[in-house]
């Protein structure tokens, strides 16, 4: 009986371990863009896990802020043009990077961290985390932090944006108790597809039209046409009467943690 007892504790206790990879419904983010400049929004459930967990898409709508975030899975020679863009007038970004990218562009990501950049885990693979296990998801996120860390010195990353927009109840729990704040966007157009690039002017447009107050951007390192407008976006934006901050501002900013409207 003592045998059969083990066996069925054991068992339970594989099977919750690994059954942790399919627990909860997977979620896929998206936004919902509001007309005229105004602030987009996206689904209640979604907003009612971030606040719950201290994760955010957005700023609040209120201040004309902006926050600049690019994903950066590999380098496909754009990335140091943005970089200088970014120093030239002087605004800050986020960069959320995987493993590859770190083994990559080394020398990039060091520049990022120079500059003042804030750099982000974008995990080690670019896995769906809801597949992953409790194991699995710590290890794909501890493997950017150590590489990162062996690479810059810089200090522990504290943001991550979850690989390919998915993400449910558990993975936001599971990664809020790892130190991270997960960072969604209220602003994307399709641009990380790089044999369908359309032109400085394309991106100029699709920015502008639906930029907003309090806008957490996400933008592709690998697109020649972000690389091309992003100078002067920023100066539109400026013009318009909008300030770009980073990360660490939104969250200091963010009133009792609500990242919603």
């Amino acid at each position: 009986m003592r045998t059969l007892s083990a066996v069925f504790v054991l068992s339970f206790w594989f099977f919750f371990q690994w059954g942790m990879a399919d627990a909860g419904e997977i979620y896929r983010w998206n936004f919902k863009p509001a007309e005229n400049n105004e602030p987009a929004d996206t689904e209640p459930e979604y907003k009612e896990l971030l606040q719950t967990y201290n994760g955010y898409f957005i700023g609040k709508p209120e201040n004309k802020t902006l926050y600049l975030t690019f994903d950066n899975g590999y380098e496909e020679g754009y990335t140091g043009d943005i970089l200088d863009v970014l120093k030239e007038k002087e605004v800050p970004a986020a960069f959320f990077v995987t493993g590859h990218y770190l083994k990559s562009a080394p020398e990039l990501v060091e520049r990022m961290e120079e500059e003042g950049h804030i750099i982000g885990n974008h995990s080690w693979s670019h896995p769906s985390l809801p597949e992953l296990n409790r194991d699995e998801l710590k290890k794909e996120l501890a493997k950017v932090n150590d590489e990162y860390q062996k690479k810059t010195g810089g200090r522990d990353m504290q943001y991550l944006r979850p690989p390919k927009g998915t993400f449910n109840e558990r993975t936001l729990a599971e990664t809020e108790k790892l130190g991270y704040t997960n960072v969604f966007w209220s602003f994307a157009y399709v641009d990380w597809e790089t044999g369908s690039q359309h032109g400085a002017d394309h991106a100029y447009r699709s920015i502008m039209k639906r930029v907003h107050p309090g806008a957490v951007m996400l933008l592709h390192s690998v697109s020649e046409d972000n690389a091309d407008a992003l100078a002067r976006v920023i100066d539109e934006c400026r013009e318009e009467g909008y300030t770009f901050q980073n990360l660490d501002h939104l969250v200091l900013t963010s009133e009792e943690n609500v990242p919603f409207l």
